[in-house]
């Protein structure tokens, strides 16, 4: 499924923003029977929607900031989202080690047992306390650390569950356009004209009756192209780094580590054999944007020194095998450090005459399902149509199975001499989708050339017919993470691969 082109050039909504709001809201509105088309300047998830700390969660320290409606749908979401996607979203234990000076005992207790009750029908283990001399996730941190605190909370693949709401956005019908920027947009009459360009091809004229604003930090940008000066909402631009560590966690489990200064860090295991370390939080201006977003060597050591307060091994700069960093487009009322920054999001219609524009500020990977439903209604009311929603029990593509083991299985029946640890990786990434990608092929060789990491060409066209792949970066950094699991070999040859396969 390449970039699609369009077959007419009026739709009811065209959505600005290839991100996990954009693409949410397209999802539910063609889903609806909209007419829509999304427009993204570069990659799906290009920028902030896979940057994140790439958790599911109701967000235990914002019940500090009594964030208790945000909290309990957050908690509600991850039990809807667990249902809808369980190949790129699976439960994970977190350790809340306990020692003196940090938040008090008994202040613990009472936030875990309300994290446990707020959200309604629960979907993961509760909370408990651990033992941390005679637990095996003990072994990591220093001996002072002897108790704390177990919870659980959800991982995803974030930048996947951002192409999987695109990919069934497409499938009812939305026309998916990613590198193409919005030049212009400007009214006629009841409709807005928008002026966009492919990153290969002239400029294009489009037409849609609603403009939805789903641009992330560059929100303020699109409504200055459409001449919107006056909003009442801003945002607040929050850079959050994160450390890809190569060391690998004594368990499965997570750690949620406090700090004196009041910010928490997490160390997550990730991509089997790396641990995860974040996040930061750090006010930016907009300037910031038109350049490459990297951690910086300030924060880099924040990280390392916090999180060697905890552990029994010190991670130093040679454990670092990379790093990633994004911009929060928050919600800004106004109050508050950057890490206790409103987590919520807020909807603003367009107050001038003609054609409605809607505008989406802040909100959370978590929520983004919810948002969109919000979205939808004020979408409905200011077309004037009233259609139901429909994703809170719709799976996304993939996710239409019950027993991941058992999919696994099925995919090994099929290919017999395929890898345990690739059929898994696979069934991870594409869930049912998979035997879209193996086809018919009954020996793994029928899956074509192999570039390293299990990465195959079968896997690749894959991803350029299906989920709209355009360089082999989107491949291999957002479609997958596996520029982790490539040699700089091995990452050349795919390369060269790709340059002589697709070069124009």
């Amino acid at each position: 499924m390449k970039t699609s082109q369009a077959e007419h050039t009026h739709f009811d909504l065209v959505v600005i923003g290839g991100g996990i709001n954009g693409t949410g809201i397209a999802r539910d509105a063609a889903g609806r029977g909209y007419s829509v088309c999304l427009v993204e300047q570069h990659d799906l998830a290009q920028a902030t929607s896979s940057a994140s700390t790439k958790l599911i969660h109701g967000g235990l320290r914002y019940l500090e900031h009594y964030a208790f409606r945000l909290v309990r749908e957050s908690l509600q979401e991850r039990t809807v989202l667990q249902s809808l996607a369980p190949h790129i979203i699976w439960p994970l234990r977190f350790i809340l080690p306990h020692h003196t000076g940090a938040r008090p005992d008994w202040l613990v207790r009472l936030g875990l047992f309300i994290y446990d009750h707020l959200g309604g029908r629960r979907s993961v283990p509760a909370s408990g306390r651990i033992n941390l001399e005679t637990d095996k996730s003990g072994n990591l941190l220093k001996s002072d650390f002897t108790s704390g605190f177990t919870y659980f909370d959800c991982w995803v693949e974030d930048s996947r569950l951002v192409v999987l709401n695109a990919v069934d956005a497409a499938r009812h019908g939305a026309e998916i356009r990613t590198g193409t920027k919005l030049v212009s947009a400007s009214i006629s009459g009841e409709d807005w004209q928008l002026v966009v360009r492919p990153e290969s091809g002239p400029s294009e004229l489009l037409s849609c009756s609603m403009l939805v604003n789903a641009a992330g930090p560059w929100a303020g940008d699109i409504l200055h192209r459409a001449g919107i000066e006056q909003q009442t909402a801003s945002l607040r631009l929050i850079k959050g780094s994160h450390l890809i560590l190569d060391r690998q966690l004594p368990t499965q489990d997570a750690y949620l580590l406090q700090h004196a200064d009041g910010r928490i860090t997490f160390l997550i295991p990730y991509e089997e054999r790396f641990t995860l370390l974040g996040t930061t939080d750090v006010d930016v201006h907009s300037a910031a944007l038109s350049g490459q977003m990297d951690i910086s060597q300030e924060e880099t050591e924040y990280l390392l020194n916090l999180v060697n307060r905890y552990l029994e091994i010190p991670l130093g700069q040679s454990d670092i095998v990379a790093s990633y960093a994004g911009v929060r487009p928050l919600f800004d009322d106004g109050q508050g450090k950057a890490s206790t920054a409103n987590r919520d999001y807020h909807l603003e219609l367009s107050k001038q005459a003609g054609p409605p524009l809607l505008s989406v500020f802040g909100g959370k990977l978590t929520t983004y399902r919810r948002l969109a439903e919000t979205a939808l209604t004020e979408i409905n009311n200011a077309l004037g149509q009233s259609r139901p929603s429909w994703t809170a029990s719709a799976p996304l593509p993939g996710g239409d199975f019950t027993s991941f083991d058992g999919l696994v299985d099925r995919l090994k029946a099929q290919i017999a001499d395929i890898p345990e640890q690739l059929a898994r990786r696979l069934v991870r990434a594409y869930g049912t989708e998979v035997f879209t990608l193996t086809k018919q092929a009954s020996h793994f060789a029928e899956l074509g050339a192999l570039f390293g990491g299990g990465l195959s060409e079968a896997e690749v066209r894959y991803l350029i017919e299906h989920e709209f792949a355009r360089t082999a970066d989107d491949i291999l950094y957002r479609r997958s993470k596996l520029y982790l699991h490539l040699t700089e070999t091995e990452k050349k040859r795919f390369s060269d691969w790709w340059a002589e396969q697709f070069s124009t």
